[in-house]
């Protein structure tokens, strides 16, 4: 049996398990391990292969810095969680609304992006959106399919809006810095946001039992107070976002330096609204150790099955397979993101990133597509797969903590058009590359780069 034919059957054989729902570091590493010693008993490969393999996995995880910037930015965001503080901006933000037809609609999309550009995690902003605002807008007579719907879409902008824990990932896998994907995600991120908004605010005029406004007799707390409940409440957490993303777009602080600082913040803020305790602080190390170990068992598993898929000659037959792929650059852009959008009907970012951006980088710099730009798509494009029915990962974070009154048929239902809309966002991103560049280039261009060097005297 030839090699590259021998990689073809074990990367097919990978897929079959791993869509069968066995866990995927064990999928790796088991597909790895048989496919080694069948290359092994035809005389292909040689022991000497893996030799490599916990040189190549120290200096991907354990000694890489960038990978700080994970559990950094999971432990901010789980203190945020798990303090009290998103309820705290629900409930102000929702009254600051509350006028308004689809008012707690938009509310709900404005804390999803807060929480989203807090914690970069997916489940976590859908499970607490769950928890505390959907139950208030069914108490208010929202439509539940409109009210799910609002709840998956804004929590999966935890995957594209900074300091996002997938396009953490993907800068492991595409030769580009964390900041630079942050930099490109960022107005991609707060379109999709407000697309969500609007959409809420249109469907309330057109529909007004589907989003009423909370009644007057129920927002009884006086104006001025409440708008200085809400710069007590927003403008913090607002502040702290935007000075860990500033110090890495600025160049003051490295992702992992920035990750530091929001995470200490966070408990900082958690003290000032005086809903600190060490049981919160427990919680959000236990969040971050298993969030933090999962990466690093998928990543060793990975990089054994990387090396032995390349001792087959693996991937150099998959770059050839998709460079030749008929449309060139556009061709391999609509190919890839069909890939990933349906990987992740079964699969989370973390398999999915790991699986096929080896694949496809080695093709994505061939073609001489801007690298930042396919990984904000590809972001963009796991954000549908989170919420596609039957099997989005999101509608089951959702369906299992909504309340009686809202029907699995309703989260399903309720996805479609923010499905339909993160679509539509996709295609502007893909015909506009300026909302991935615009800001990449201003903060991370060689202009940019050079004054900075002459400003620290380099």
């Amino acid at each position: 049996m030839s090699l590259e034919l021998l990689a073809i059957v074990m990367f097919a054989v990978f897929l079959v398990i791993i869509l069968s729902g066995y866990p995927v570091a064990f999928s790796f590493a088991g597909t790895a391990f048989v496919f080694f010693m069948l290359g092994w008993l035809f005389g292909d490969l040689s022991f000497r292969t893996l030799n490599v393999l916990f040189s190549q996995w120290f200096a991907n995880s354990i000694s890489n810095f960038v990978f700080l910037a994970i559990p950094f930015f999971v432990f901010m965001g789980a203190v945020f969680e798990k303090s009290g503080l998103a309820e705290r901006l629900l409930t102000t933000i929702g009254f600051l609304m509350g006028p308004l037809r689809g008012g707690m609609a938009v509310a709900v999309v404005v804390v999803g992006t807060l929480l989203a550009a807090a914690t970069g995690v997916v489940a976590a902003t859908v499970i607490v959106m769950g928890i505390l605002a959907l139950p208030v807008m069914i108490k208010y007579n929202y439509d539940p399919k409109l009210a799910s719907g609002v709840i998956v879409g804004s929590g999966t902008l935890a995957q594209l809006i900074p300091p996002s824990l997938v396009l953490i990932i993907l800068a492991q896998f595409i030769p580009v810095s964390v900041g630079e994907l942050f930099a490109g995600a960022l107005i991609p991120g707060i379109m999709l946001s407000a697309i969500f908004a609007i959409y809420a605010v249109v469907i309330a005029y057109i529909k007004p039992d589907y989003a009423p406004a909370i009644p007057k007799e129920e927002r009884d707390m006086p104006l001025g107070q409440l708008l200085v409940e809400a710069a007590k409440v927003v403008v913090p957490p607002i502040a702290l976002i935007l000075a860990v993303l500033g110090s890495i777009f600025a160049g003051i602080a490295t992702a992992s330096e920035a990750g530091a600082a929001g995470a200490v913040g966070a408990v900082i803020l958690s003290l000032l609204y005086r809903s600190f305790s060490w049981r919160t602080i427990l919680d959000a190390a236990r969040a971050t150790a298993n969030i933090t170990g999962l990466v690093l068992q998928i990543l060793f598993a990975s990089t054994f099955f990387a090396l032995v898929f390349n001792q087959l000659g693996g991937q150099d037959l998959i770059t050839d397979w998709l460079t030749a792929i008929p449309g060139g650059k556009w061709g391999f852009i609509i190919v890839a993101n069909i890939v990933v959008f349906l990987l992740g009907i079964n699969l989370e970012f973390l398999e999915i990133s790991f699986i096929v951006m080896p694949l496809f980088v080695p093709a994505v710099q061939a073609l001489d597509i801007d690298l930042v730009w396919f990984a904000v798509l590809m972001a963009i494009n796991l954000n549908m797969a989170f919420i596609s029915p039957p099997v989005g990962f999101s509608l089951f974070y959702l369906q299992s903590v909504a309340p009686p009154e809202v029907k699995t048929s309703d989260i399903h239902k309720g996805a479609l058009p923010f499905m339909a809309l993160q679509t539509g966002g996709l295609i502007l991103v893909a015909a506009f590359p300026q909302t991935v560049t615009w800001l990449v280039d201003r903060f991370f261009g060689d202009e940019t780069v050079t004054s900075m060097l002459q400003l620290i005297g380099i």
